[in-house]
């Protein structure tokens, strides 16, 4: 089990179990949209991410982002950190069904899956070690290789994040937020030169 100096945020408290099983940190629930309409719940994430520090780590499905996107408006950008979770499809053992989106949740993801997504974040293990790249792209390059503002953004998108594991939905600035977290500039214009076939170098 790995220690963790940030606080992690998930949807529910399977996704709580899940996490306490695999790092040692502080991890609170919001009650999937109940964080919505729960002041005090939301004055306590200020004060830790202000105090410490909170990782956001919600589902990969529509009702994750709505979660993740309210809370990005909510709390000050250089406090949080956001982690995410590959899109697979399947279900988790309790549900007698998958989920309206067939895809699995914080609750269902291997724990190095999770790991990864923490490392990816820049969690703040023990060790001291942040987990940053910091690929340093801005959202003028993204417009420059059609990532945003363009017709066929959306569809070039996908096609990266598909390439990276990431979530297919993500946004112009979320996607931007976690390349310059995970992977070198390198290692990126490598994976768009492939998927463009053409050369950004």
């Amino acid at each position: 089990m790995r220690k963790i100096r940030e606080s992690i945020l998930v949807e529910g408290r399977y996704d709580v179990n899940k996490l306490k099983q695999i790092v040692d940190t502080q991890v609170i629930e919001t009650s999937g949209f109940g964080i919505f309409h729960d002041a005090e719940k939301r004055a306590l994430l200020k004060r830790i991410a202000e105090t410490r520090g909170l990782i956001i780590l919600t589902d990969s499905d529509r009702a994750g982002f709505l979660i993740r996107n309210h809370l990005r408006g909510m709390l000050p950008k250089e406090q949080v950190k956001h982690a995410y979770i590959p899109q697979i499809e399947g279900k988790e053992k309790r549900k007698a069904a998958p989920s309206k989106e067939g895809l699995l949740g914080v609750e269902g993801m291997r724990p190095e899956d999770i790991l990864i997504a923490l490392e990816r974040a820049g969690a703040t293990f023990e060790d001291g070690e942040v987990s940053c790249n910091n690929a340093g792209f801005s959202k003028a390059e993204f417009y420059e290789f059609g990532l945003s503002g363009k017709p066929d953004s959306a569809q070039l998108r996908s096609a990266v994040l598909k390439e990276l594991n990431l979530p297919l939905e993500m946004t112009a600035n979320a996607m931007l937020e976690a390349v310059n977290l995970i992977i070198s500039r390198e290692e990126f214009l490598d994976i768009l030169a492939r998927v463009c076939l053409v050369d950004f170098t």
